[in-house]
């Protein structure tokens, strides 16, 4: 199977990823869980360093409990983020409850002369990031209320006899750490949060330019069934008039004109067939529940009538294993497949070929035809409305296909075939005949098998 050059209604493989709004939160709250793990273990590294290496003492118990503290809530945080529970404000209490950690900390170690307190900076920095303007400014007021706390109340940080004759600056060395410590956290953290604020970005233009595309469907509908409407009455003039001129004695002796009648009937009918679909669909409940039927009846009376209106164009048809399988039974996926027919037949009428398959839960049915293909700039613009190289108002196959693909939940490719011609793939979910039996029955209508 040929690799698709552009797939429509799903996300490019290999491209920018989309998560909704809802899955962006809760993949911003599990980069801060993350952070928060980095947070306590260098915590407790530099508490068990400065205590014990140093030897400058500090209140070990409760340093060590607001760690334990401070990793009893990431594992809350943990838990409600398996459960997809990411409420609104939570993520400001998170960075409010780092900054109150951070506080206590600082607090029991030199306050504000301590050279870790450059580390409010980092939640600032993200707030300002994942935050609304009202909560960005909170979370400074609340960073600069606890500075100020910091500077007037705190526990003295003595150091021993042993360090304070040591030549090294020890306080600009840990001022070194910390301006190294929150610079390599902002950038890691950023870059991540920043990709998973685009890939947001990425899913709300999705949203907007499907909205954009169904929006133009509805205006072709509400367009196509008042035409729809408008075209049952003469038609069925026609109708009658075909019928008495084939009974005319003048015409009925004519073979050849008598054999043109009957294919102008037919046609007729089946014009009146398309109106009476449209008119059907547009009439249906939007709350209607959806019927699924055989895929292999679905295909062999598309095929069927395709066959009747095109004889002279040359069709072979492939389908291996689809003999129990069900889809949906929707008319509009009857036209979708009726258009991508047509398009094949148009581009190549020496012969076209469908194939139809099953993998896994997914029914793919291939149009392919040996016409010249698409250009590179067809195809960024294949299932666009009215993008055509066959002139002004055509192009509406392709995109009337992807949209009902995606309305039943596939999707739509497209691709040049390696030895010349395209390829269109109608991908679709199936299930077969023995998982739907329990939730609505055998189908039970008898099915015609398309020709091999």
């Amino acid at each position: 199977m040929d690799a698709p050059l552009l797939a429509l209604t799903r996300p490019q493989s290999g491209g920018l990823p989309r998560r909704s709004p809802k899955d962006a939160a809760a993949e911003n709250m599990r980069q801060l869980v993350q952070l928060r793990w980095l947070a306590a273990a260098g915590q407790l590294v530099a508490i068990l360093v400065v205590h014990f290496g140093l030897g400058v003492a500090l209140p070990i118990a409760p340093m060590l409990g607001i760690i334990v503290l401070l990793a009893l809530a990431n594992l809350f945080f943990a838990w409600t983020l398996r459960r997809y529970w990411v409420v609104r404000g939570e993520i400001l209490l998170a960075l409010l409850l780092d900054m109150v950690a951070l506080t206590a900390q600082l607090y029991l170690s030199g306050g504000a002369g301590n050279p870790f307190v450059a580390l409010f900076l980092l939640q600032v920095v993200l707030g300002s990031i994942l935050l609304s303007s009202a909560m960005v400014w909170l979370l400074v007021a609340a960073g600069c209320l606890c500075l100020a706390f910091l500077s007037q109340y705190h526990r003295p940080l003595v150091l021993p006899d042993r360090i304070r004759g040591v030549p090294v600056d020890l306080p600009l060395i840990g001022e070194w750490i910390s301006f190294a410590m929150v610079a390599v956290l902002l950038v890691l953290f950023i870059t991540r949060i920043s990709r998973n604020l685009r890939a947001r970005d990425a899913y709300v233009a999705e949203l907007g330019q499907r909205a954009a595309e169904e929006d133009g469907i509805v205006r072709m509908g509400l367009f196509a069934s008042g035409a729809a409407h408008e075209l049952g009455t003469p038609l069925s003039s026609l109708s009658v008039l075909l019928s008495d001129w084939r009974r005319h004695p003048a015409l009925a002796g004519d073979p050849q004109l008598s054999e043109e009648l009957a294919e102008a009937q037919a046609e007729l009918r089946r014009c009146t067939q398309i109106v009476a679909n449209i008119l059907h669909s547009a009439g249906q409940a939007r709350g209607e529940a959806m019927q699924s039927g055989p895929a292999r009846t679905l295909l062999g009376e598309v095929l069927s009538e395709w066959r009747a209106a095109r004889p002279g164009t040359p069709i072979e048809v492939a389908v291996e294993g689809i003999s129990n399988t069900r889809i949906a039974a929707d008319p509009s996926l009857r036209q979708a497949i009726w258009s991508l027919l047509e398009n094949a037949a148009e581009e190549s009428p020496g012969g076209i070929e469908l194939h139809a398959e099953v993998s896994g839960e997914q029914l793919i049915i291939a149009v392919l035809d040996r016409g010249p293909g698409f250009s590179d700039d067809q195809l960024s613009a294949v299932g666009r409305l009215y993008q055509s190289n066959k002139g002004p108002g055509r192009g509406l196959g392709l995109f009337l296909a992807a949209n009902v693909a995606r309305r039943l939940g596939g999707s739509l490719e497209v691709a040049n075939r390696e030895d010349g011609g395209a390829v269109v793939r109608l991908i679709l979910p199936a299930a077969s005949t023995e998982r739907l039996k329990d939730k609505q029955g055998d189908g039970g209508s008898g099915e015609s098998s398309p020709d091999r």
